[in-house]
């Protein structure tokens, strides 16, 4: 068992640090307390070169931009660090958040989707195809979330289905009655995104609806 000279304490394990004033123990180490947790450390190691990695591109691409007075062909005064900075910042901050332990799949891919689609329009905005993303990208994109939703409410065995009709429906149907208000001629994309929502949410309700009517009834104590 190791000791330590300055707190006079004995400690078991194989620790090398006093836990408590820190200095290095004396003595012969015994079997581990607890066993290592080899993947944590792995992780620990993965996130820490993906900081690293992050913060480089971040750091290399403002010297460029500011200091360098590098520009992109076609955009003489945008100062395109700026955007690739949000992306690496959302990335970081936003985007790898989401595969936290503990998240539903439902929470997951609607966030990942309206952070994705967000800085893809602020992106485009600033680069002049704004109208192309708002009237073909995005709802492209919803109507494959759409589907993903449905196939996992159909493997859902936890009766979480509510999240994923739920989620269908915001962002099928709420974004086209705006559209359908506010334009004069409905994009084709956006009808058929919004055909499917519906057309997923009923067969969702279908094939799972002793689910959704227990989910209701536990959510909200009916």
């Amino acid at each position: 068992m190791k000791k330590c000279p300055y707190c006079k304490i004995e400690v078991g394990g194989d620790l090398i640090k006093c836990p408590l004033c820190q200095s290095k123990l004396m003595g012969e180490g015994e079997a581990a307390y607890f066993p290592r947790l080899e993947n944590l450390q792995k992780r620990s190691l993965f996130y820490k070169f993906q900081l690293f990695f992050v913060w480089a591109i971040l750091i290399i691409g403002l010297g460029l931009d500011f200091l360098l007075q590098l520009r992109l062909p076609g955009f003489p005064n945008l100062h395109w660090s700026l955007i690739l900075a949000m992306w690496l910042v959302v990335f970081e901050f936003g985007i790898m958040r989401q595969f936290r332990p503990g998240t539903g799949s439902a929470r997951k891919v609607t966030m990942m989707v309206i952070i994705l689609l967000a800085l893809l329009a602020i992106t485009a905005y600033f680069f002049g195809f704004l109208m192309i993303v708002l009237d073909l990208v995005v709802p492209i994109v919803l109507t494959g979330t759409i589907i993903a939703n449905f196939v996992l409410a159909m493997v859902d065995k936890n009766g979480n289905t509510m999240a994923y009709l739920l989620s269908g429906l915001l962002f099928g149907v709420i974004p086209s009655i705006i559209l359908y208000f506010t334009k004069d001629e409905m994009p084709i994309a956006w009808i058929i995104c919004m055909i499917m929502s519906v057309v997923l949410f009923v067969g969702a309700v279908i094939f799972k609806g002793r689910s959704v009517t227990a989910e209701i009834q536990r959510r909200f104590n009916v």
